[in-house]
């Protein structure tokens, strides 16, 4: 596995994929198919690129996981002004962290998560992060890495609200 920061477009691609892929499968459950049929694969061109652009100025948060030559999972910090409200001065969010389903247990996600970790700046004492209540997977992610819940909250999906569950990690 190689692990190595966003470098273009074709990486803004690949990150559109996975994340698209990831929520099919792990929201399953959680979210109305036609919310999971808005996260496409595979988009037109302009949108990939536009994404490409929003994503350059966090290129040192982002970290990809390429398995056999191909982008198969991607972890996303970030810190100082540009997180939720619920990330502290000292603290880092992690925006997102997500592996393609087939390669779900091969240690993807814990390689992007402790890398990402390693890249934290040194004034981070804490990550904390968000994610859907009720999504078992993650939960039993992070739970093993020892992040802890703290909180709850909501977050807009295509115009509805869903629960979400915070956790945080001291490092």
């Amino acid at each position: 596995m190689e692990l190595r920061h966003l470098q273009g477009v074709a990486d803004a691609r690949a990150i559109v994929r996975i994340n698209a892929l990831a929520w099919r499968v792990a929201y399953d459950d959680l979210l109305p198919a036609d919310v999971l049929e808005r996260f496409d694969p595979d988009p037109p061109d302009e949108v990939v690129r536009e994404y490409a652009a929003r994503l350059r100025d966090d290129r040192d948060g982002i970290v990809l996981a390429a398995v056999d030559g191909a982008a198969r999972g991607y972890s996303y910090f970030r810190w100082g002004d540009d997180t939720k409200s619920f990330v502290g001065p000292n603290e880092a969010g992690l925006k997102e962290i997500y592996v393609e389903p087939d390669y779900w247990g091969e240690g993807v996600g814990t390689a992007l998560l402790e890398r990402g970790l390693e890249r934290l700046p040194p004034s981070i004492d804490r990550v904390r992060l968000e994610m859907l209540a009720g999504n078992d997977v993650g939960r039993r992610f992070y739970d093993a890495r020892g992040f802890e819940r703290t909180g709850s909250a909501a977050f807009e999906i295509a115009g509805e609200s869903y629960p979400t569950a915070i956790y945080a990690l001291e490092v």
